[in-house]
């Protein structure tokens, strides 16, 4: 029988897990299709929304259940951002169709601003082992049957995902879609995973320019002078920094291992200022698989009290 081998790596928006995990009883000879799979969290503005993945596996081959990881791993998806981390690193599985990818989720929380201008924390318990030490926790984060059936993961609307030769995959965890406040005052939040996956070679990059226009000048704000290193650019509510290391006054901002679609992009001016640009904000741009999508900013005006 053919063999092929998974590497399961995740990006999520921010720093690597540095964390690997494999499947030592594949009885695989090693010589068949690796496939690599990453996950990212799409834009959104949660606090902080951490999940303890306990087990990872290919369900539907020939072999039934593949088990790719089994030791538990805890990751916040908002802080781990244009970066990759593997999960599970080169577990061989025999080649052939699968109808599943799944994660099993076995406990978490979610963090968001309240009215009162501080964190309110929802989690799975209150005893909950990745929970910040000391945290109080404001309500339940209810995970209607992850931790026994697991997250199925679809890759590109089809049914199968075929291991037939080396693949990279990633697949993305959209945060703001996926964790939700149930209506009324139950004091309950709810995740219901919005998950999707493609071929890596899909992922798209956004950039963002930012320029002066002609004859703008910033202006001084608590004494010091405001410079576009300042402004954020943001894509459907994810900041991204804008620097300019070659020193030529056109500032960059990027946002890596998107899926491919439509995102709002927008830019962000330090509290306090006012300003406008050309294209306006915020404008949408389509990100193309494989491809690298970039809107160029000019600074029109900017004022400030």
């Amino acid at each position: 029988m053919q063999s092929g081998s998974l590497r399961l790596a995740v990006i999520f928006l921010g720093a690597a897990l540095g964390v690997t995990g494999c499947n030592d009883d594949n009885p695989m000879g090693g010589n068949g299709p690796r496939v690599t799979v990453r996950l990212t969290d799409a834009p959104g503005d949660v606090e902080a929304a951490v999940v303890t993945i306990s087990e990872v596996y290919l369900q539907g081959g020939s072999q039934g259940k593949v088990v790719l990881r089994a030791d538990a791993v805890t990751t916040d998806l908002v802080t781990l951002a244009n970066t990759t981390a593997t999960l599970v690193d080169e577990a061989e599985v025999p080649a052939g169709s699968y109808s599943e990818l799944r994660f099993v989720i076995t406990g978490g929380y979610v963090a968001v601003a309240n009215a009162t201008g501080g964190t309110d924390i929802y989690a799975s318990s209150s005893t909950y082992s990745g929970l910040p030490a000391g945290a109080q926790v404001a309500g339940t984060l209810q995970m209607p049957s992850l931790a026994q059936s697991g997250l199925k993961v679809q890759f590109d609307g089809s049914t199968e995902l075929s291991i037939s030769s080396d693949q990279d995959l990633l697949v993305d965890f959209d945060v703001a879609q996926s964790f939700g406040k149930l209506a009324g005052n139950s004091g309950q939040w709810v995740l219901h995973p919005v998950i999707k996956g493609a071929q890596t070679s899909v992922a798209a990059t956004v950039i963002a320019t930012l320029r002066l226009g002609s004859g703008v000048n910033l202006p001084v704000l608590g004494g010091s002078a405001v410079t576009l290193a300042a402004f954020k650019a943001g894509l459907d509510g994810e900041a991204g920094t804008f620097s300019d290391p070659d020193g030529d006054g056109v500032y960059e901002a990027r946002f890596r291992y998107l899926l491919p679609g439509s995102y709002s992009l927008s830019i962000v001016a330090p509290t306090g200022v006012t300003f406008t640009t050309s294209p306006l904000v915020p404008t949408q741009v389509t990100a193309g698989a494989g491809a690298q999508a970039s809107v160029a900013f000019t600074l029109m005006s900017a004022l400030a009290p």
